[in-house]
């Protein structure tokens, strides 16, 4: 599936960005920044489309809000929460731009949300992708 490799390949390449240590080049810190939201993109089309194909699209579910509500109804990620709160990060980088939010991001990323992409790839392999 297209989707599913695609944030694969997004999950590597943000763990290997999240591998370099402060303080960080421009570059270092834009390039960080663009995987997470490149890796945060992926994951959630893909889990709109593995609803689709598990017989979700009765609800109309398209803005990433409404999908990630739809996949912790679906048990496809258990921390609602936390999935929110990589939506709010990505949408204060998307509207607002600094150095500080870009570094706040990628600390709460190192700390707290980089488990939340790899859940969802171990859940993807376990339960959803192959039924």
């Amino acid at each position: 599936m297209k989707k599913y490799d695609n944030f694969c390949k997004s999950i590597a390449n943000l763990k290997e960005g999240l591998e370099i240590e402060e303080p960080y080049t421009i570059v270092e810190q834009t390039g960080i920044v663009g995987l997470f939201e490149i890796c945060f993109e992926q994951s959630w089309k893909l889990m709109k489309e593995v609803l689709e194909e598990h017989g979700r699209f009765e609800e109309k579910i398209g803005s990433p809000k409404a999908i990630i509500k739809v996949a912790y109804q679906c048990g496809m990620v258990n921390n609602c929460d936390g999935w929110l709160e990589l939506l709010d990060l990505r949408n204060i980088l998307a509207h607002t731009y600094s150095d500080e939010q870009s570094l706040y991001v990628i600390r709460k990323l190192k700390s707290d949300h980089i488990s939340l992409f790899e859940t969802l790839k171990k859940d993807m392999d376990d339960r959803w992708l192959n039924f």
